[in-house]
């Protein structure tokens, strides 16, 4: 965004937006380069110019360009998403992770039973014939059934968990996790 060459006669998106003389020392001048005036209307629109000096202001030298990006990015998606903004993103982000933990589980429980079921050429009977997401349990010797509540339990309670956490909070309302 900060441009090294010399600046050029022509005022910054920040000057022209405001309809005002760019001067020398514009403050809006290095981060707001007049080939780009959408994205100073946006920023202008969210947080004003008066409000935008004072945050450049309290910022080191070094990380105001940075300040900027992130200016213009929540600017951009807060006029995009009014309600939530950059939180909505957020939590649309925590959800999906939630939900790729959840596949995760479950692919790890098939890959478990895959492992631990006997295959068909060193055994003719099939000791567990279930399905391990709905734990049907067909033909099986009643030594084998797990009654006592132990990993298949656990398993689908945690499955049932992470579907209540992971969709909805305690109002019931997206987007936080």
């Amino acid at each position: 965004m900060k441009s090294n060459e010399p600046r050029s006669s022509s005022s910054c998106a920040a000057c022209k937006f405001l309809k005002r003389r760019c001067t020398t020392t514009c403050q809006f001048a290095p981060y707001f380069r007049s080939d780009e005036p959408k994205k100073f209307a946006n920023v202008h629109k969210v947080f004003g110019a008066s409000n935008v000096i004072k945050i450049l202001n309290e910022v080191p030298q070094d990380q105001r360009e940075d300040t900027v990006n992130s200016l213009v990015y929540e600017a951009e998606v807060r006029l995009r998403d009014p309600v939530y903004g950059c939180i909505g993103a957020i939590a649309s982000l925590q959800r999906k992770m939630v939900e790729l933990q959840h596949d995760l589980m479950v692919t790890k429980a098939h890959l478990a039973y895959y492992e631990a079921k006997p295959s068909s050429t060193t055994s003719n009977c099939s000791l567990l014939d279930y399905d391990p997401l709905n734990v049907n349990i067909i033909n099986t010797p009643s030594f084998f059934a797990d009654t006592s509540g132990g990993f298949l339990d656990s398993f689908s309670q945690n499955t049932f968990a992470m579907d209540q956490t992971g969709s909805n909070n305690e109002f019931g309302q997206f987007p936080f996790p």
